[in-house]
């Protein structure tokens, strides 16, 4: 006669769901709660309303815009700072050690650390909070990385509403930290009041890859890990730049792009950096940009939310997702062109919603 032994961990499983359902319930956090928690400054509080607008579900993001029309009046008193950079030009490392100084001035710091979307969780790829653990641990500070979910330009999409709960939460300094250089991330720029551009020392090749764009919106350029044997390189870069810069663009009265070497890792520059923010800030309050500038933000929000709900409007609509899967193999087969098929779309799209 064969006996069956059941493995000593399923014994220990079952076990485990026996109890589960005697366990105390999680209390639900009414948004008044939430709003409450985030305006006292509580960290677990702040994550739990991000992780809110976040969420994709229709009663969460229902949620989310109560708490967001809430917090909005205690929002804007902060200096919001878009930070790029080329891969492995020490972005972490720059926003561990610059934190931390303005956290030694008393200044309350956030990170919205943009990650790139794991293709199979749909996750962060690169969970900041482990390349900046001084930093993600300290009372003043809160460092969130979040997922870019698809969204072009290297922001997540509600990135917008995550820099006003932050600001709500009382946070002085908010820091967008973006996947990294491409032709869509000056999308970052449209969102924050100082752009800053991390760039490696030996300036001839990367100036070949920097987009026009790019520089564009940059309101510094800094060059970071000008230590040791790339302090020659280092300086030659920031003459490149500089050279660059006001061969590009034409001199202004109000703000011509610095450039700056730092080292982060050795806590070199990092200052000078601060101090040419804070310059640049004033500069920007005295002659009204700063308030046009927000203006400006807050209709670019507009035109973002609104594209996105309406694409998420019109893939939600299931007349138009049957005819997608038709088209898409008449596109693939060539029966149909692209630009064809997508009137064909718009059409389904418009007959359907008629009032």
């Amino acid at each position: 006669m064969r006996q069956t032994l059941s493995p000593p961990q399923n014994k220990i499983q079952l076990t485990y769901i026996e109890m589960k359902p005697n366990l105390p319930k999680r209390r639900v956090i009414s948004v008044d709660d939430l709003a409450h928690g985030v305006r006292s400054g509580n960290r677990a509080s702040l994550g739990r309303a991000v992780t809110l607008i976040e969420s994709t579900n229709h009663s969460h993001q229902q949620q989310a815009q109560q708490l967001i029309q809430q917090l909005l009046p205690y929002t804007g008193n902060s200096i919001r700072i878009g930070l790029s950079g080329v891969p492995g030009v020490g972005k972490s490392t720059f926003i561990e050690a610059f934190g931390q100084n303005l956290l030694n001035e008393k200044k309350k710091v956030a990170v919205l650390a943009i990650d790139p979307t794991s293709q199979r969780t749909g996750g962060s790829i690169l969970g900041d909070k482990t390349r900046m653990q001084s930093l993600s641990i300290h009372a003043d500070a809160f460092v969130r990385p979040s997922p870019t979910s698809g969204t072009l330009g290297g922001v997540n999409r509600v990135t917008r509403e995550s820099i006003l709960l932050c600001e709500a939460a009382g946070f002085d300094v908010i820091i967008v930290e973006t996947v990294g250089v491409g032709q869509s991330e000056t999308s970052v720029s449209t969102m924050v009041d100082f752009f800053l551009l991390l760039m490696l020392p030996g300036a001839g090749d990367d100036l070949q890859g920097i987009k026009r764009g790019l520089m564009e919106v940059a309101d510094m350029i800094v060059i970071n890990k000008s230590d040791g044997d790339n302090l020659h390189k280092a300086q030659t870069a920031k003459n490149d730049y500089t050279h660059a810069i006001r061969t590009l663009f034409p001199p202004s009265d109000k703000w011509q792009p610095p450039v700056l070497n730092c080292s982060a890792i050795l806590n070199q520059g990092l200052t000078e950096v601060w101090l040419s923010i804070l310059k640049h800030q004033q500069i920007a309050h005295d002659s009204g940009l700063f308030k046009e500038n927000r203006q400006q933000q807050s209709l670019d929000w507009l035109d973002s939310t609104l594209r996105h709900r309406l694409l998420s409007n019109f893939h939600s609509n299931k007349e138009v997702a049957d005819k997608l899967d038709q088209l898409r193999t008449q596109v693939i087969t060539g029966k149909v062109t692209p630009v064809v098929a997508s009137e064909i779309l718009i059409n389904q799209y418009q007959q359907t919603n008629r009032f």
